[in-house]
Protein backbone atom coordinates (compact mmCIF):
# COMPACT_ATOMS: atom_id res chain seq x y z
CA UNK A 1 0.00 0.00 0.00
CA UNK A 2 1.15 3.72 -0.71
CA UNK A 3 1.50 5.46 2.18
CA UNK A 4 -0.88 7.77 3.89
CA UNK A 5 2.16 10.69 3.85
CA UNK A 6 2.79 10.24 0.19
CA UNK A 7 -0.82 10.51 -0.37
CA UNK A 8 -1.15 13.37 2.02
CA UNK A 9 2.25 15.20 0.49
CA UNK A 10 0.96 14.80 -3.03
CA UNK A 11 -2.37 16.21 -2.17
CA UNK A 12 -0.84 19.26 -0.31
CA UNK A 13 1.57 19.63 -3.49
CA UNK A 14 -1.09 20.20 -6.06
CA UNK A 15 -3.38 22.15 -3.17
CA UNK A 16 -0.57 24.45 -3.26
CA UNK A 17 0.18 24.77 -6.92
CA UNK A 18 -3.51 25.12 -7.79
CA UNK A 19 -3.85 27.73 -5.11
CA UNK A 20 -1.34 30.05 -6.53
CA UNK A 21 -2.24 29.11 -9.78
CA UNK A 22 -6.32 30.28 -8.51
CA UNK A 23 -4.52 33.73 -7.93
CA UNK A 24 -3.83 34.79 -11.65
CA UNK A 25 -6.96 33.07 -12.82
CA UNK A 26 -9.89 34.72 -11.36
CA UNK A 27 -8.32 38.44 -12.39
CA UNK A 28 -7.78 37.26 -16.12
CA UNK A 29 -11.30 36.07 -16.73
CA UNK A 30 -12.63 39.36 -15.49
CA UNK A 31 -10.59 42.25 -16.62
CA UNK A 32 -10.76 40.65 -19.98
CA UNK A 33 -14.56 41.72 -20.59
CA UNK A 34 -14.03 44.79 -19.19
CA UNK A 35 -11.70 45.56 -21.32
CA UNK A 36 -14.75 44.31 -24.11
CA UNK A 37 -16.44 47.15 -22.64
CA UNK A 38 -14.23 49.67 -22.05
CA UNK A 39 -13.07 49.37 -25.98
CA UNK A 40 -16.36 49.16 -27.10
CA UNK A 41 -17.51 52.57 -25.80
CA UNK A 42 -14.01 53.53 -27.47
CA UNK A 43 -14.99 52.39 -30.73
CA UNK A 44 -18.44 53.80 -30.61
CA UNK A 45 -17.69 56.88 -29.13
CA UNK A 46 -14.42 57.87 -30.75
CA UNK A 47 -13.27 59.31 -26.88
CA UNK A 48 -9.71 58.78 -26.48
CA UNK A 49 -10.01 58.24 -22.64
CA UNK A 50 -11.87 54.83 -23.30
CA UNK A 51 -9.07 53.59 -25.16
CA UNK A 52 -6.65 54.57 -22.60
CA UNK A 53 -8.83 52.78 -19.95
CA UNK A 54 -8.37 49.47 -22.68
CA UNK A 55 -4.70 49.62 -22.92
CA UNK A 56 -4.15 50.45 -19.21
CA UNK A 57 -6.26 47.81 -17.37
CA UNK A 58 -5.07 45.95 -20.24
CA UNK A 59 -1.03 46.10 -19.72
CA UNK A 60 -2.35 44.81 -16.24
CA UNK A 61 -4.19 41.85 -17.41
CA UNK A 62 -0.96 40.75 -19.58
CA UNK A 63 0.98 40.90 -16.81
CA UNK A 64 -1.30 38.58 -14.90
CA UNK A 65 -2.02 36.36 -17.75
CA UNK A 66 1.47 35.48 -18.19
CA UNK A 67 1.98 34.50 -14.53
CA UNK A 68 -1.25 32.45 -14.72
CA UNK A 69 -0.06 30.53 -18.12
CA UNK A 70 3.43 29.87 -16.04
CA UNK A 71 1.83 28.25 -12.98
CA UNK A 72 -0.95 26.21 -14.62
CA UNK A 73 1.46 24.10 -17.18
CA UNK A 74 2.75 22.77 -13.78
CA UNK A 75 -0.59 21.33 -13.10
CA UNK A 76 -1.11 19.52 -15.91
CA UNK A 77 2.13 17.54 -15.21
CA UNK A 78 1.54 16.63 -11.59
CA UNK A 79 -1.08 14.54 -13.28
CA UNK A 80 1.73 12.10 -14.46
CA UNK A 81 4.01 12.71 -11.83
CA UNK A 82 1.95 12.76 -8.32
CA UNK A 83 -1.36 11.02 -9.50
CA UNK A 84 -0.14 8.19 -12.11
CA UNK A 85 -2.12 5.90 -10.83
CA UNK A 86 -5.22 8.48 -11.60
CA UNK A 87 -4.12 9.24 -14.83
CA UNK A 88 -3.78 5.70 -16.13
CA UNK A 89 -7.40 4.97 -14.56
CA UNK A 90 -9.44 8.00 -16.01
CA UNK A 91 -7.07 9.12 -18.67
CA UNK A 92 -9.22 8.45 -21.80
CA UNK A 93 -11.68 10.74 -20.31
CA UNK A 94 -9.94 13.19 -18.22
CA UNK A 95 -7.68 13.93 -21.41
CA UNK A 96 -10.03 15.05 -23.66
CA UNK A 97 -10.99 18.31 -22.18
CA UNK A 98 -7.86 18.87 -21.67
CA UNK A 99 -6.56 18.75 -24.96
CA UNK A 100 -9.22 20.77 -25.69
CA UNK A 101 -8.20 23.01 -23.50
CA UNK A 102 -5.15 23.46 -25.04
CA UNK A 103 -6.31 23.39 -28.76
CA UNK A 104 -8.94 25.10 -28.86
CA UNK A 105 -8.79 27.79 -25.60
CA UNK A 106 -5.56 28.26 -24.92
CA UNK A 107 -3.98 28.74 -28.35
CA UNK A 108 -6.84 31.18 -29.54
CA UNK A 109 -6.45 32.82 -25.95
CA UNK A 110 -2.99 33.44 -26.46
CA UNK A 111 -2.56 34.29 -30.14
CA UNK A 112 -4.93 37.27 -29.82
CA UNK A 113 -3.21 38.53 -26.63
CA UNK A 114 -0.67 38.80 -29.05
CA UNK A 115 -2.75 40.85 -31.75
CA UNK A 116 -4.66 42.36 -28.76
CA UNK A 117 -0.74 44.41 -27.27
CA UNK A 118 0.52 45.23 -30.86
CA UNK A 119 -2.37 45.40 -32.46
CA UNK A 120 -3.27 49.00 -31.69
CA UNK A 121 -1.56 50.84 -34.84
CA UNK A 122 -1.90 48.08 -37.78
CA UNK A 123 -5.57 47.38 -36.90
CA UNK A 124 -8.83 49.26 -37.04
CA UNK A 125 -10.36 50.04 -34.63
CA UNK A 126 -13.46 47.48 -35.51
CA UNK A 127 -10.98 44.81 -35.91
CA UNK A 128 -8.90 45.35 -32.65
CA UNK A 129 -12.07 45.31 -30.20
CA UNK A 130 -13.00 41.71 -32.58
CA UNK A 131 -9.36 40.82 -30.98
CA UNK A 132 -10.45 41.72 -27.33
CA UNK A 133 -13.61 40.00 -27.64
CA UNK A 134 -11.70 36.67 -29.25
CA UNK A 135 -9.16 37.10 -26.53
CA UNK A 136 -12.03 37.17 -23.98
CA UNK A 137 -13.80 34.29 -25.15
CA UNK A 138 -10.42 32.18 -25.57
CA UNK A 139 -10.19 32.71 -21.87
CA UNK A 140 -14.00 31.84 -20.81
CA UNK A 141 -13.12 28.49 -23.11
CA UNK A 142 -10.00 27.59 -21.00
CA UNK A 143 -11.99 27.80 -17.87
CA UNK A 144 -14.56 25.79 -19.43
CA UNK A 145 -12.95 23.14 -20.41
CA UNK A 146 -10.97 22.87 -17.17
CA UNK A 147 -14.24 22.32 -15.42
CA UNK A 148 -15.94 20.19 -17.71
CA UNK A 149 -12.55 17.66 -16.30
CA UNK A 150 -13.39 18.83 -12.74
CA UNK A 151 -17.54 18.23 -13.10
CA UNK A 152 -16.43 14.79 -14.28
CA UNK A 153 -14.61 13.81 -11.71
CA UNK A 154 -17.29 15.02 -9.01
CA UNK A 155 -19.96 13.37 -11.19
CA UNK A 156 -18.41 10.79 -13.36
CA UNK A 157 -21.43 10.26 -16.23
CA UNK A 158 -20.75 9.10 -19.82
CA UNK A 159 -18.50 6.25 -18.83
CA UNK A 160 -17.77 3.39 -17.33
CA UNK A 161 -15.45 1.47 -15.90
CA UNK A 162 -13.31 -1.75 -18.08
CA UNK A 163 -11.74 -4.62 -15.15
CA UNK A 164 -9.94 -5.82 -18.48
CA UNK A 165 -8.49 -3.08 -18.82
CA UNK A 166 -8.67 -1.13 -15.54
CA UNK A 167 -9.59 2.20 -16.79
CA UNK A 168 -12.69 4.47 -16.76
CA UNK A 169 -13.52 4.26 -20.51
CA UNK A 170 -16.10 7.09 -22.37
CA UNK A 171 -19.67 6.21 -22.84
CA UNK A 172 -20.82 9.48 -23.73
CA UNK A 173 -19.23 12.73 -24.72
CA UNK A 174 -22.14 14.80 -24.91
CA UNK A 175 -22.97 13.80 -21.35
CA UNK A 176 -19.78 14.41 -19.92
CA UNK A 177 -20.14 18.32 -21.80
CA UNK A 178 -23.36 18.84 -20.57
CA UNK A 179 -22.71 17.44 -16.95
CA UNK A 180 -25.05 19.14 -14.67
CA UNK A 181 -21.97 19.46 -12.06
CA UNK A 182 -19.81 20.81 -14.51
CA UNK A 183 -22.13 23.55 -15.98
CA UNK A 184 -22.73 24.37 -12.77
CA UNK A 185 -19.53 25.22 -11.58
CA UNK A 186 -18.80 26.80 -15.19
CA UNK A 187 -21.00 29.47 -14.80
CA UNK A 188 -20.29 30.10 -11.10
CA UNK A 189 -16.66 29.98 -11.61
CA UNK A 190 -16.96 32.60 -14.22
CA UNK A 191 -18.98 35.00 -13.08
CA UNK A 192 -16.67 34.70 -9.33
CA UNK A 193 -13.67 35.85 -12.07
CA UNK A 194 -15.80 38.65 -13.59
CA UNK A 195 -16.35 40.14 -9.63
CA UNK A 196 -12.48 39.79 -9.20
CA UNK A 197 -12.14 41.79 -12.03
CA UNK A 198 -14.75 44.19 -11.05
CA UNK A 199 -13.61 44.84 -7.74
CA UNK A 200 -10.07 44.95 -9.07
CA UNK A 201 -10.92 48.00 -10.96
CA UNK A 202 -13.36 49.64 -8.54
CA UNK A 203 -10.87 48.89 -5.96
CA UNK A 204 -7.95 50.68 -7.90
CA UNK A 205 -10.13 53.24 -8.95
CA UNK A 206 -11.47 54.38 -6.12
CA UNK A 207 -7.28 54.58 -4.87
CA UNK A 208 -7.01 57.12 -7.08
CA UNK A 209 -9.77 59.11 -6.56
CA UNK A 210 -8.80 59.31 -2.89
CA UNK A 211 -5.73 60.38 -4.17
CA UNK A 212 -7.45 62.91 -6.39
CA UNK A 213 -5.07 61.24 -8.80
CA UNK A 214 -6.31 60.12 -12.69
CA UNK A 215 -9.45 61.53 -11.57
CA UNK A 216 -11.13 61.69 -14.96
CA UNK A 217 -9.48 58.56 -15.89
CA UNK A 218 -10.51 56.48 -12.62
CA UNK A 219 -14.14 57.74 -12.30
CA UNK A 220 -15.22 56.37 -15.32
CA UNK A 221 -12.91 53.02 -14.49
CA UNK A 222 -15.00 53.40 -11.29
CA UNK A 223 -18.45 53.46 -13.49
CA UNK A 224 -17.98 50.67 -15.61
CA UNK A 225 -16.69 48.06 -12.77
CA UNK A 226 -19.87 49.23 -10.25
CA UNK A 227 -22.44 47.79 -12.97
CA UNK A 228 -20.32 45.02 -14.31
CA UNK A 229 -19.50 44.09 -10.68
CA UNK A 230 -23.33 44.65 -9.14
CA UNK A 231 -24.65 42.30 -12.59
CA UNK A 232 -21.54 39.51 -11.59
CA UNK A 233 -22.32 39.51 -7.87
CA UNK A 234 -26.00 38.90 -8.96
CA UNK A 235 -24.77 35.87 -10.48
CA UNK A 236 -22.65 34.47 -8.30
CA UNK A 237 -25.66 34.22 -5.90
CA UNK A 238 -27.73 32.81 -7.82
CA UNK A 239 -26.10 30.82 -9.55
CA UNK A 240 -24.42 29.51 -6.34
CA UNK A 241 -27.96 28.41 -5.47
CA UNK A 242 -28.18 26.12 -8.38
CA UNK A 243 -24.77 24.63 -8.01
CA UNK A 244 -25.88 24.23 -4.21
CA UNK A 245 -28.93 22.50 -5.76
CA UNK A 246 -26.61 20.22 -8.46
CA UNK A 247 -24.55 19.13 -5.36
CA UNK A 248 -27.38 18.26 -3.82
CA UNK A 249 -28.41 15.89 -6.20
CA UNK A 250 -25.27 14.17 -6.53
CA UNK A 251 -23.27 14.37 -3.65
CA UNK A 252 -25.80 14.32 -1.08
CA UNK A 253 -22.51 13.93 1.66
CA UNK A 254 -21.09 17.17 0.70
CA UNK A 255 -24.46 19.05 0.95
CA UNK A 256 -24.97 17.39 4.59
CA UNK A 257 -21.21 18.01 5.97
CA UNK A 258 -20.99 21.70 5.03
CA UNK A 259 -24.20 22.63 6.35
CA UNK A 260 -23.84 20.41 9.12
CA UNK A 261 -26.84 18.32 9.08
CA UNK A 262 -26.13 15.47 11.19
CA UNK A 263 -29.78 14.13 11.11
CA UNK A 264 -32.61 13.95 8.66
CA UNK A 265 -35.15 16.10 9.20
CA UNK A 266 -38.77 16.33 8.08
CA UNK A 267 -38.91 17.55 4.78
CA UNK A 268 -38.53 20.95 3.97
CA UNK A 269 -34.79 20.99 6.27
CA UNK A 270 -33.95 23.71 8.06
CA UNK A 271 -31.12 26.07 7.36
CA UNK A 272 -28.06 26.20 10.53
CA UNK A 273 -26.55 29.89 10.39
CA UNK A 274 -24.33 28.73 12.62
CA UNK A 275 -23.25 25.95 14.96
CA UNK A 276 -21.65 24.40 17.90
CA UNK A 277 -19.81 21.29 15.01
CA UNK A 278 -18.83 18.75 17.53
CA UNK A 279 -17.18 15.51 15.42
CA UNK A 280 -15.99 13.59 18.31
CA UNK A 281 -19.62 13.10 18.92
CA UNK A 282 -20.92 13.24 15.50
CA UNK A 283 -23.90 16.39 16.60
CA UNK A 284 -24.00 19.71 16.89
CA UNK A 285 -23.58 21.16 20.74
CA UNK A 286 -25.76 24.19 19.59
CA UNK A 287 -27.42 25.41 15.95
CA UNK A 288 -28.95 28.77 14.88
CA UNK A 289 -31.37 27.78 12.43
CA UNK A 290 -33.74 29.10 9.37
CA UNK A 291 -36.64 26.63 9.28
CA UNK A 292 -37.17 25.54 5.77
CA UNK A 293 -34.45 27.33 3.73
CA UNK A 294 -32.27 24.58 2.96
CA UNK A 295 -34.80 22.01 1.98
CA UNK A 296 -36.58 24.37 -0.65
CA UNK A 297 -32.93 25.39 -1.83
CA UNK A 298 -31.46 22.10 -1.85
CA UNK A 299 -34.31 19.67 -3.35
CA UNK A 300 -36.80 22.95 -4.79
CA UNK A 301 -39.75 21.18 -3.14
CA UNK A 302 -41.36 21.44 0.05
CA UNK A 303 -41.73 17.40 0.27
CA UNK A 304 -38.16 15.65 -0.31
CA UNK A 305 -36.10 14.87 2.38
CA UNK A 306 -32.07 15.57 2.50
CA UNK A 307 -30.08 12.53 4.09
CA UNK A 308 -28.44 13.46 7.08
CA UNK A 309 -25.07 12.41 7.75
CA UNK A 310 -26.01 9.55 10.15
CA UNK A 311 -28.22 8.01 7.66
CA UNK A 312 -25.23 8.44 4.84
CA UNK A 313 -23.20 6.62 7.04
CA UNK A 314 -25.66 4.20 7.64
CA UNK A 315 -25.94 3.75 3.12
CA UNK A 316 -22.43 3.83 3.00
CA UNK A 317 -21.72 0.79 5.46
CA UNK A 318 -24.20 -1.27 3.36
CA UNK A 319 -22.30 0.00 -0.01
CA UNK A 320 -19.01 -0.92 2.01
CA UNK A 321 -20.20 -4.19 2.31
CA UNK A 322 -21.72 -5.05 -0.87
CA UNK A 323 -18.23 -3.65 -2.71
CA UNK A 324 -16.34 -6.14 -1.10
CA UNK A 325 -17.57 -9.12 -3.05
CA UNK A 326 -16.57 -6.64 -6.15
CA UNK A 327 -13.37 -6.20 -4.95
CA UNK A 328 -12.66 -9.52 -4.43
CA UNK A 329 -14.30 -10.88 -7.77
CA UNK A 330 -12.24 -7.72 -9.67
CA UNK A 331 -9.27 -9.50 -8.19
CA UNK A 332 -9.87 -13.18 -9.08
CA UNK A 333 -10.81 -12.00 -12.91
CA UNK A 334 -7.56 -10.30 -12.63
CA UNK A 335 -5.38 -13.35 -11.81
CA UNK A 336 -6.86 -15.14 -14.55
CA UNK A 337 -10.03 -16.45 -13.15
CA UNK A 338 -12.22 -17.27 -16.36
CA UNK A 339 -15.27 -18.51 -14.56
CA UNK A 340 -18.78 -16.94 -15.69
CA UNK A 341 -19.61 -16.70 -12.49
CA UNK A 342 -17.09 -14.53 -11.03
CA UNK A 343 -17.57 -12.50 -14.05
CA UNK A 344 -21.02 -11.95 -12.94
CA UNK A 345 -20.17 -11.03 -9.57
CA UNK A 346 -18.25 -7.93 -10.16
CA UNK A 347 -20.65 -6.91 -12.54
CA UNK A 348 -23.65 -7.12 -10.43
CA UNK A 349 -21.95 -5.28 -7.82
CA UNK A 350 -20.10 -3.08 -9.93
CA UNK A 351 -21.31 0.13 -8.65
CA UNK A 352 -20.43 -0.45 -4.83
CA UNK A 353 -16.92 -1.14 -6.00
CA UNK A 354 -15.48 1.99 -5.47
CA UNK A 355 -16.90 1.35 -1.80
CA UNK A 356 -14.97 -1.97 -1.35
CA UNK A 357 -11.71 -0.07 -2.52
CA UNK A 358 -12.33 2.22 0.70
CA UNK A 359 -10.99 -0.72 2.53
CA UNK A 360 -7.79 -1.05 0.35
CA UNK A 361 -6.73 1.68 3.19
CA UNK A 362 -7.24 -0.61 6.00
CA UNK A 363 -6.04 -3.81 4.47
CA UNK A 364 -4.74 -5.63 1.48
CA UNK A 365 -7.18 -8.33 1.50
CA UNK A 366 -10.46 -6.80 1.16
CA UNK A 367 -12.20 -10.41 1.58
CA UNK A 368 -10.87 -10.77 5.13
CA UNK A 369 -11.63 -7.34 6.66
CA UNK A 370 -13.21 -6.95 10.02
CA UNK A 371 -16.17 -4.90 10.84
CA UNK A 372 -13.44 -2.57 12.56
CA UNK A 373 -11.62 -2.23 9.57
CA UNK A 374 -14.96 -1.46 7.77
CA UNK A 375 -16.17 0.93 10.83
CA UNK A 376 -12.95 2.52 9.85
CA UNK A 377 -13.82 2.85 6.01
CA UNK A 378 -16.90 4.37 7.15
CA UNK A 379 -15.49 7.07 8.86
CA UNK A 380 -13.05 7.70 6.24
CA UNK A 381 -16.02 8.34 3.65
CA UNK A 382 -17.23 11.23 5.75
CA UNK A 383 -14.79 14.01 5.13
CA UNK A 384 -14.31 16.47 8.27
CA UNK A 385 -17.87 18.33 8.85
CA UNK A 386 -16.34 21.78 10.65
CA UNK A 387 -13.85 23.35 8.06
CA UNK A 388 -16.80 22.40 5.31
CA UNK A 389 -19.40 24.23 7.42
CA UNK A 390 -17.14 27.17 8.10
CA UNK A 391 -15.35 27.44 4.42
CA UNK A 392 -19.09 27.64 2.90
CA UNK A 393 -20.32 30.59 6.01
CA UNK A 394 -16.57 32.35 5.19
CA UNK A 395 -17.85 32.20 1.17
CA UNK A 396 -21.58 33.20 1.64
CA UNK A 397 -21.03 36.05 4.00
CA UNK A 398 -17.89 37.47 1.29
CA UNK A 399 -20.61 37.19 -1.44
CA UNK A 400 -22.88 39.22 0.49
CA UNK A 401 -20.56 42.15 1.64
CA UNK A 402 -19.62 42.83 -1.82
CA UNK A 403 -22.98 42.59 -3.32
CA UNK A 404 -23.60 45.36 -0.38
CA UNK A 405 -20.47 47.07 -2.12
CA UNK A 406 -21.19 46.63 -5.98
CA UNK A 407 -25.03 47.89 -4.81
CA UNK A 408 -23.73 50.95 -2.96
CA UNK A 409 -21.44 51.86 -5.56
CA UNK A 410 -23.72 51.76 -8.40
CA UNK A 411 -26.65 53.66 -7.05
CA UNK A 412 -24.04 56.58 -6.14
CA UNK A 413 -22.42 55.83 -9.48
CA UNK A 414 -26.23 56.59 -10.64
CA UNK A 415 -26.44 59.57 -8.64
CA UNK A 416 -23.47 61.28 -9.94
CA UNK A 417 -21.77 61.55 -6.18
CA UNK A 418 -20.04 58.63 -5.92
CA UNK A 419 -16.28 60.15 -6.00
CA UNK A 420 -17.44 62.54 -3.08
CA UNK A 421 -17.69 59.86 -0.38
CA UNK A 422 -14.54 58.82 0.79
CA UNK A 423 -16.47 56.27 3.23
CA UNK A 424 -17.72 54.35 0.09
CA UNK A 425 -13.94 54.56 -2.07
CA UNK A 426 -12.14 53.28 1.07
CA UNK A 427 -14.54 50.57 1.42
CA UNK A 428 -14.04 49.75 -2.06
CA UNK A 429 -10.11 49.74 -1.53
CA UNK A 430 -9.90 47.46 1.77
CA UNK A 431 -12.28 45.22 0.02
CA UNK A 432 -9.82 44.24 -2.89
CA UNK A 433 -8.70 40.77 -1.52
CA UNK A 434 -12.58 39.74 -1.02
CA UNK A 435 -13.38 37.83 -4.43
CA UNK A 436 -10.08 36.07 -3.87
CA UNK A 437 -10.79 35.03 -0.22
CA UNK A 438 -14.20 33.62 -1.08
CA UNK A 439 -13.08 31.81 -4.48
CA UNK A 440 -10.02 30.06 -2.59
CA UNK A 441 -12.52 29.09 0.07
CA UNK A 442 -14.96 27.86 -2.40
CA UNK A 443 -11.98 25.74 -4.30
CA UNK A 444 -11.42 24.27 -0.84
CA UNK A 445 -14.97 23.64 -0.24
CA UNK A 446 -15.43 21.70 -3.55
CA UNK A 447 -12.32 19.56 -3.49
CA UNK A 448 -11.95 18.90 0.02
CA UNK A 449 -15.87 18.26 0.46
CA UNK A 450 -15.32 15.49 -2.26
CA UNK A 451 -12.75 13.41 -0.17
CA UNK A 452 -12.49 10.32 0.11
CA UNK A 453 -12.45 10.54 -3.45
CA UNK A 454 -10.69 11.65 -6.60
CA UNK A 455 -13.36 10.57 -8.78
CA UNK A 456 -16.66 10.53 -6.49
CA UNK A 457 -17.65 7.18 -5.95
CA UNK A 458 -15.29 5.09 -8.08
CA UNK A 459 -11.60 5.92 -7.24
CA UNK A 460 -10.33 6.64 -3.73
CA UNK A 461 -8.26 9.16 -3.36
CA UNK A 462 -5.64 6.72 -1.66
CA UNK A 463 -5.36 4.58 -4.73
CA UNK A 464 -4.47 7.51 -6.97
CA UNK A 465 -0.99 8.54 -6.25
CA UNK A 466 2.10 7.74 -7.72
CA UNK A 467 4.11 5.35 -5.93
CA UNK A 468 7.61 7.09 -4.93
CA UNK A 469 9.70 7.92 -2.17
CA UNK A 470 8.39 10.74 0.24
CA UNK A 471 11.35 12.57 0.21
CA UNK A 472 10.81 13.25 -3.45
CA UNK A 473 7.67 14.76 -2.57
CA UNK A 474 8.95 17.04 -0.11
CA UNK A 475 11.80 18.16 -2.43
CA UNK A 476 9.74 18.99 -5.04
CA UNK A 477 7.05 20.64 -3.00
CA UNK A 478 9.77 22.89 -1.65
CA UNK A 479 10.47 23.74 -5.24
CA UNK A 480 7.47 24.94 -6.00
CA UNK A 481 6.60 27.17 -3.18
CA UNK A 482 9.80 28.99 -3.53
CA UNK A 483 9.67 29.29 -6.97
CA UNK A 484 6.45 30.29 -7.16
CA UNK A 485 6.49 32.69 -4.31
CA UNK A 486 8.78 34.05 -6.31
CA UNK A 487 6.73 34.72 -9.15
CA UNK A 488 4.45 35.94 -6.96
CA UNK A 489 6.31 38.86 -5.82
CA UNK A 490 7.49 39.67 -9.66
CA UNK A 491 3.83 40.11 -10.12
CA UNK A 492 3.41 41.83 -7.06
CA UNK A 493 6.06 44.24 -7.98
CA UNK A 494 4.73 45.03 -11.33
CA UNK A 495 1.17 45.59 -10.38
CA UNK A 496 2.14 47.37 -7.99
CA UNK A 497 4.40 49.53 -10.11
CA UNK A 498 2.18 49.90 -13.08
CA UNK A 499 -0.99 50.95 -10.37
CA UNK A 500 1.50 53.87 -9.07
CA UNK A 501 2.39 54.79 -12.05
CA UNK A 502 -1.15 54.92 -13.63
CA UNK A 503 -2.44 55.96 -16.84
CA UNK A 504 1.13 57.94 -17.25
CA UNK A 505 2.43 54.64 -17.92
CA UNK A 506 0.95 54.61 -21.43
CA UNK A 507 3.26 57.15 -22.33
CA UNK A 508 0.77 59.46 -24.00
CA UNK A 509 1.74 62.60 -21.79
CA UNK A 510 -2.36 63.16 -20.99
CA UNK A 511 -2.10 62.19 -17.71
CA UNK A 512 1.34 63.78 -16.40
CA UNK A 513 -0.61 67.06 -14.78
CA UNK A 514 -2.08 64.91 -12.52
CA UNK A 515 0.48 64.22 -10.71
CA UNK A 516 1.12 67.46 -9.98
CA UNK A 517 -2.38 68.87 -9.23
CA UNK A 518 -3.07 65.61 -6.82
CA UNK A 519 -3.83 65.53 -3.07
CA UNK A 520 -1.21 63.24 -2.59
CA UNK A 521 1.70 61.64 -4.45
CA UNK A 522 2.90 58.28 -4.84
Amino acid sequence: MISEELVMLSRVQFAVTIMYHFIFVPLTLGLCWLMVIMESVYVMTGRVIWKDMTRFWGKLFGINFALGVTTGITMEFQFGTNWAYYSHYVGDIFGAPLALEGLMAFFLESTFVGLFFFGWDRLSKVQHLMTTILLALGTNLSALWILIANGWMQNPVGSQFNWETMRMEMTSFSEIIFNPIAQAKFVHMVSAGYVTGAMFVLSISALYLLRRKNVEFAIRSFQVAAAFGLASILCVLVLGDESGYTTGEAQQTKLAAMEGMWETEPAPAGLNLIAGINEAEKKNDWEVKIPYVLGIIGTRSLDEQIPGLHDIEKRNRERIQNGIPAVVALEKLRNGDTDPATKQALESRIDDLGFGLLLKRHTTDVGAATPEMIEKAVDDSIPKIAPLFWSFRIMVGLGILMLALFAASFYYSLKGTFQNKPWLLRWALYSLPFPWIAIHVGWFLAEYGRQPWTIYGILPTHLSASNFSAANVWGSLAGFVIFYTFLLIVEMYLMIKYVKQGPGSLGTGRYVEDDKDGAAAY
